[in-house]
């Protein structure tokens, strides 16, 4: 396995998909690599808990 480059689908900034991420995503059963960089994933998550207050 190798980092991946990947383009955040929200900002499109690149950002690296590590080896270590890809082992932590196979390890919990996930099947496809993140669409977003950390960042819009936090603030994706962010948003999702606010709606539910």
């Amino acid at each position: 396995m190798t980092d991946k480059k990947i383009v955040c689908k929200d900002c499109g900034q690149d950002f690296l998909f590590t080896v270590g991420e890809q082992e932590f995503y196979k390890e919990k059963g996930l099947t496809s690599d993140p669409v977003r960089c950390p960042k819009c994933r936090r603030a994706r998550k962010a948003q999702r808990q606010q709606r539910h207050y």
